[in-house]
């Protein structure tokens, strides 16, 4: 559409995602109407600190908001909170226009339509699963409920070797708890770790008095009104006063579907956030991103999300997209933080650049020599290093990664 054309955007999901889109419209200079829904009674906040400094209590919820009311009034952004949308369709596929029904009944007219909607923590329906006592951690009504549970717990189970998992795990041992990690697989992060990464959490949880279990799938829960115990597959029963599920997030398609936009394992989107629909984007946790050098892709972070997010808001005004940089993550478990920056698909070589005892070292992917990747342990100069060679679409020498005389900057300037 032509730049300065008047026309009003529905963005359904009030997530990091959401708000970042509505934000850079603004941005570039659109001036139709911008309305950005969400389920939640709340204004978008930080999700990621709610398995970090809110779990352990040193990050207050007033500091959680991501933007003040006066910043929504200033920006011309309509913000509705607490209503979800149960019918939407397109009146006008080819232009992208349609009319949305909320659950109240209310309905929302548009010209153009983002869907950042977010995704719902994969549950366990095992025997004993509505027990209370039981949670997920998805948003701050349930990380208040579990930090609640937790503060009155002796002993706490995890189920799911994943970050949020490995987080509250954390979060739990160090405030003294009896903590331990049920994981199904052979390995912790195993989706997205090298195996001596994989076998270097493991082991830096359980100096920190973690019981990590793995190969051990869990049968149900028992108690009577509360959880008291996690029953495995094998027999064994770890009693527990609360217990976390962490085992995934379920992409919400729902809405995708309606339109008859492609779906699999997430909304499926372009490079451009453009859906099977062209003139539909979608951005954040709900989408799968068909990557021309990885494949399929879903990235669960605040990056991709704030990247994709302003790659869409371009899409919908018809701009070039612009530069969004490396895909990044981090994960604090303890005193442990963990940095990592590119995507390691495909790689078929770890170099790892000092010793991970001394938990302070890295790990960098290469494929066919080219470097693909790294995964830094409390190692924040070799972090910061290696995601500027890669946004600079450059490499090191896997034969000279391993020298830790040698700063990974000095590559910078090597290859500048």
């Amino acid at each position: 559409m032509a730049r300065g054309e008047d026309v009003g955007t529905l963005i359904i999901g009030a997530s990091q995602a959401g708000l970042q889109l509505a934000t850079t419209l603004r941005d570039l200079g659109a001036t139709g109407t911008v309305t950005l829904l969400g389920g939640e009674s709340r204004a978008p906040y930080q999700r990621p600190p709610l398995s970090k400094g809110y779990l352990r209590g040193t990050l207050p919820e007033d500091r959680l908001a991501l933007r003040t009311p006066e910043f929504y009034r200033t920006n011309g952004i309509d913000l509705i909170s607490g209503e979800w949308v149960e019918g939407i369709h397109l009146t006008d596929p080819g232009r992208g226009a349609g009319e949305a029904t909320t659950r109240s009944g209310r309905t929302l007219r548009f010209d153009r339509l983002a869907l950042t909607v977010g995704g719902a923590p994969r549950r366990l329906n095992l025997p004993g699963h509505e027990l209370a006592g039981i949670h997920y951690l998805r948003d701050v009504d349930d990380a208040a409920s579990l930090r609640a549970d937790l503060d009155a717990a002796d002993r706490f189970v995890v189920v799911g070797g994943g970050f949020v998992g490995l987080e509250a795990a954390a979060a739990a041992t160090a405030a003294g708890k009896d903590v331990t990690v049920v994981e199904t697989a052979p390995r912790l992060l195993e989706r997205a770790v090298a195996p001596v990464m994989s076998d270097f959490v493991a082991a830096a949880h359980r100096r920190r008095g973690t019981t990590i279990l793995l190969n051990s799938t869990v049968s149900g829960f028992a108690g009577t009104g509360r959880v008291d115990a996690v029953e495995l597959s094998d027999g064994r029963v770890l009693p527990a006063d609360a217990v976390v599920v962490g085992i995934g997030l379920l992409p919400h398609t729902a809405l995708a579907e309606q339109l008859g936009l492609t779906c699999a394992g997430g909304i499926v989107v372009d490079e451009s956030a453009r859906s099977s629909n062209p003139t539909v984007v979608a951005a954040g946790d709900c989408t799968v991103i068909a990557h021309p050098d990885h494949g399929s892709l879903r990235l669960e972070s605040v990056q991709n999300a704030i990247a994709q997010a302003k790659t869409a808001a371009a899409t919908l005004l018809g701009r070039e997209a612009p530069d969004t940089g490396t895909p990044w993550f981090w994960s604090d478990q303890a005193d442990l933080k963990l940095q990592m920056a590119g995507i390691n698909t495909g790689y078929d070589e770890v170099v790892l650049r000092g010793d991970p005892a001394s938990e302070q070292f890295s790990a960098l992917y290469y494929r066919a020599g080219r470097l693909l990747s790294i995964d830094a342990v409390n190692a924040p100069r070799d972090y910061m290093a290696v995601r500027r060679l890669l946004d600079g679409g450059r490499s090191i020498p896997a034969e000279a990664a391993a020298d830790t005389a040698v700063a990974l900057k000095e590559f910078l300037r090597a290859t500048a």
